[in-house]
């Protein structure tokens, strides 16, 4: 993964954290800018891509720290200490696709949640829910594609070249399915 990536992907979940601490645009910004230059410069060093979003808001807690010593103003320690829970005010992809996987049918929603969140082998699957490993496999890609089409209808994704969902989230009050 390079750099822009993880820009594209984890900015705006960054720059929020760092906010909730610092309560400056400016300062955030800076403080975000700080956090990615030292991404590109450690990336390569990462070994495991499946913590990177962890790693990532490492390099931003340490940061906002550092900026907090540095400019000799007061935090609350505890709130770094613990996992820390962002809030948001805006309309997120959770919020919808908790919308899009309450409105699949059972049938669909139950092999799709066991496979790509509990991380279940899709073999287990079929033997936990009394089916046939072709009928668990074929309810799991119509489970994906139900989400899909969810995020187009609710949000306005659409497909690029590639078959990748690309788009951003709506206000909640355009959404059809999350309102």
């Amino acid at each position: 993964m390079t750099t822009k990536e993880v820009w594209q992907i984890y900015s705006g979940d960054l720059k929020r954290f760092i906010f909730s601490k610092v309560k400056n645009d400016a300062v955030a910004d800076d403080i975000l800018q700080d956090v990615f230059i030292k991404v590109h410069t450690k990336l390569s060093t990462l070994q495991d891509v499946s913590k990177l979003k962890s790693w990532l808001f490492s390099i931003a807690r340490y940061s906002v720290l550092d900026y907090f010593k540095t400019s000799n103003k007061t935090f609350e320690i505890a709130n770094f200490e613990t996992e820390t829970q962002i809030k948001e005010t805006t309309h997120t992809e959770k919020e919808c696709l908790y919308g899009i996987l309450k409105s699949l049918p059972k049938k669909y929603s139950e092999p799709l949640f066991l496979s790509d969140i509990k991380g279940v082998k899709q073999l287990d699957i079929a033997k936990q829910l009394n089916l046939t490993l072709p009928a668990v496999k074929s309810q799991i890609q119509r489970a994906r594609k139900m989400v899909a089409q969810g995020f187009k209808d609710c949000c306005g994704f659409v497909e690029n070249d590639n078959g990748v969902l690309v788009g951003e989230i709506q206000e909640k009050e355009d959404c059809k399915i999350c309102n």
